[in-house]
């Protein structure tokens, strides 16, 4: 059988239907602080934009929210996309994050919008070139974060001088080239777009060359999840996470809901097939089921460390599936 890896928590502070922002941001820091205690090693939050269901927009506000309530855990973005915004200006924020919380901040880079193409313009006020300068931005970025050279005219205060890990996010090949090429761990979008996964894997691995950072490939692969204490009651709860993705299918963005008896004549087969597809790596049980399934992951990606996304609709139940998969994976308590 696989050996389980550390194991980490993607957040997308889920606004609950008939929630709002601000209850959102407090269940991410309550999740923050039992993931925590349960021994998760990160916890990552990520950029959307113009979504009325994901309230991180402002993703390094939420990240200094979450590291101020907790002590130990890693806090970062999964990600910042990097197109939307000023290399120097994350440098900025991250290592303002980085100079309050030292030794406890990640940042994952992606090259997509994380939202649609009008929001992308407003963020951008123009889309010319700006992915395709995706490469150059991430090398600008990690200068920033060397010990300023003197009469170097641009530095980032603070930044310069700063350990502040940088990732490569993707959910395509590209990212994989990217990754290896300069020396970065690599995190892989499989919560959502499992299709390339394997491929974009073996490319970082055989790519791969060794930085001053990171000597040897280091892979973490995204699982959607949901735990509970049987399977049945994983099946209902894992409905919420079932419609929030058929409404990103649809193009409708809307709070999570709650859960259903069944998901029987709210899709098309098409629809049913296409969820399959984003779907295609969701574990969803009880306790025996949910480490078979994470083993098998492990078992067929190899994976250095697993980030797990679980949104169910009420927080204690949200909380209580991170707390089954922590016990299946057999993760050490690091506070009682």
């Amino acid at each position: 059988m696989a050996s389980m890896v550390p194991l980490s928590v993607l957040d997308l502070s889920p606004i609950l239907e008939g929630s709002d922002a601000g209850q959102s941001m407090r269940n991410s820091l309550d999740l923050a602080r039992h993931a925590e205690r349960l021994g998760y090693r990160r916890f990552w939050l990520a950029e959307h934009h113009n979504m009325p269901g994901v309230a991180s927009a402002a993703t390094a506000v939420v990240i200094g929210h979450v590291a101020a309530g907790t002590s130990t855990i890693r806090v970062g973005a999964g990600g910042i996309m990097l197109p939307n915004h000023a290399p120097l200006v994350i440098a900025e924020q991250f290592g303002t994050l980085a100079s309050l919380f030292p030794g406890r901040i990640d940042l994952g880079l992606g090259r997509a919008p994380g939202t649609d193409q009008i929001t992308a313009r407003a963020l951008r006020r123009t889309l010319a070139g700006d992915v395709d300068r995706f490469p150059q931005d991430v090398v600008e970025l990690m200068a920033y974060f060397k010990p300023a050279e003197p009469g170097q005219m641009v530095r980032a205060v603070p930044g310069a001088g700063l350990d502040v890990p940088v990732w490569i996010l993707g959910s395509s090949l590209y990212s994989a080239h990217l990754a290896a090429k300069i020396g970065r761990p690599y995190a892989f979008a499989s919560h959502f777009a499992p299709g390339d996964l394997l491929e974009a894997l073996a490319i970082y691995r055989r790519e791969f060359k060794a930085s001053a950072t990171l000597p040897e490939p280091y892979v973490m692969v995204g699982v959607p999840a949901m735990a509970a204490d049987t399977d049945e009651h994983a099946e209902f709860l894992a409905t919420s996470m079932y419609q929030r993705s058929l409404g990103i299918v649809r193009g409708q963005r809307a709070a999570l809901l709650p859960p259903v008896e069944s998901m029987e004549g709210r899709w098309s087969p098409g629809e049913q097939m296409a969820m399959a597809e984003r779907m295609a790596l969701m574990v969803v049980g009880g306790p025996a089921r949910v480490r078979e399934g994470l083993q098998q992951i492990i078992a067929g990606t190899e994976a250095d460390e697993l980030i797990i996304v679980s949104d169910a609709y009420r927080p204690e139940d949200r909380c209580r599936s991170f707390d089954l998969i922590a016990e299946a994976a057999g993760l050490p308590r690091t506070i009682d």
